[in-house]
């Protein structure tokens, strides 16, 4: 959608702010001993304490409230009956509807442990997200915002998923822009709008940067098995700075 009133904005920052608090207490109260789908349950009920609705259970009929996606699996992991460990690297991503309003977040992190191989990459996954974000400005290519993940993975000394894309959304949870490459793609003549309103999501990996669909239907690992992080924003795009949904 494009967020072309002050009401618009009010509204996607609420949504905003609630998506952003809940993965924060999510990944908080992420431990060993507890099960992805106790962890999921703990998000849904904050979800629904702030009168705000589970995006992927309302629009796709997902199994769980939010995706919880255990490495080698980097997205739409299913919440259910698997122990969290020590030393676990996780994604959760939270996407949710308040007043037919939509914000997407997520975030990777390892269950209670210190992994250096592990924290490099989230670090570098982190940094591909603000300079991804910061690229998105009204008037200027779209697929500058694939060239800053791009260029930062590469930096750091990791390469990027391929199939997975950022997206438009506000009035649902998928809109135009469909496909926000986390690649440089000089053939993607698409120029940003201002008041886009687009969650823009990095995703890093050691390995060859695709992923294949399990067998449960959802759940996305990397093809080769290798580890890969996560971390995404909603913003509305402007001419200078866009405006962060999800801090």
């Amino acid at each position: 959608m494009t967020a072309d009133s002050e009401n618009d904005i009010k509204y996607l920052k609420a949504i905003g702010h609630i998506c952003a608090m809940a993965l924060k207490k999510m990944m908080e109260h992420a431990k060993p001993g507890m099960t992805t789908g106790e962890l999921d349950n703990f998000g849904k009920e904050f979800l629904e304490k702030e009168g705000a609705q589970s995006a992927p259970q309302a629009m796709y009929q997902f199994p769980g409230a939010t995706c919880i996606s255990i490495s080698p699996v980097i997205a739409h992991g299913i919440p259910g009956d698997h122990v969290l460990h020590e030393g676990e690297l996780i994604n959760i991503d939270v996407s949710a509807e308040l007043d037919g309003y939509f914000a997407d977040t997520g975030g990777s992190m390892v269950v209670s442990k210190h992994v250096p191989e592990y924290e490099k990459l989230l670090e570098a996954t982190k940094s591909a997200l603000q300079k991804a974000v910061h690229a998105a400005k009204a008037g200027q290519p779209l697929n500058l915002i694939g060239k800053a993940v791009q260029d930062e993975a590469k930096r750091n000394g990791y390469g990027v998923i391929y199939d997975l894309t950022g997206h438009g959304l506000g009035r649902k949870l998928h809109e135009e822009p469909t496909n926000i490459f986390n690649y440089y793609k000089s053939k993607d003549r698409r120029i940003l709008e201002e008041g886009a309103v687009l969650a823009i999501e990095p995703f890093l990996t050691t390995g060859k940067g695709h992923v294949l669909e399990e067998s449960d239907g959802w759940s996305l690992r990397t093809i080769d098995r290798t580890i890969a992080a996560q971390f995404e924003h909603t913003i509305i795009v402007t001419k200078n700075e866009p405006i962060i949904l999800t801090i």
